[in-house]
């Protein structure tokens, strides 16, 4: 076991106890460190191993990506409130995601949910369907082939789930 299994977290422990305690004495240093390296340790073993991002690039230019996409929904989905409200067509579609961490899960979900006119509702307990609410869906496959193109499978590629 390491020292410091969590040394970010280490260091904020140290500085925030000095800080609330607003004193930098002799006494108050030794139980900041001892803190600091006690309290990661023993909570180490409870962490959730999230995968790491493989291609920070891609990353940021996925967050791009997903901003153009917010506002272009946002223009879309205005169009549709404001013309005739029966062209609108809602309802749920479940879409087979191929992602195997939760934390991909998560951020995959997270986008579908941040556009507007979507809204991610449940994930199944065997993590293999993503289940969204769509103001409009009009053609559910090409639905599906959107978001698995455009979300998914740059999520994947991101975190190599």
């Amino acid at each position: 076991m390491m020292l410091f299994p969590m040394p970010f977290h280490s260091l904020l422990l140290f500085v925030v106890w000095l800080l609330l305690n607003n004193s930098v004495s002799a006494g108050h240093i030794v139980l900041a460190t001892f803190f600091a390296i006690t309290i990661p340790w023993l909570v180490d073993g409870m962490r959730d191993k999230h995968p790491k991002i493989r291609r920070p690039w891609l990353a940021v230019r996925y967050v791009l990506m997903v901003m153009k996409d917010i506002l272009t929904a946002n223009v879309e989905v205005a169009l549709l409130i404001v013309g005739p409200i029966k062209k609108l067509e809602p309802g749920f579609v479940a879409i087979p995601i191929n992602i195997n961490s939760d934390l991909g899960i998560t951020i995959l979900a997270s986008t579908v949910s941040l556009t507007p006119g979507t809204v991610s509702a449940e994930v199944s307990k065997d993590k293999a369907w993503l289940y969204v609410h769509a103001l409009h869906v009009g053609n559910e496959a090409e639905l599906i082939a959107s978001i698995k193109q455009r979300y998914e499978a740059p999520v994947k590629e991101i975190f190599g789930c």
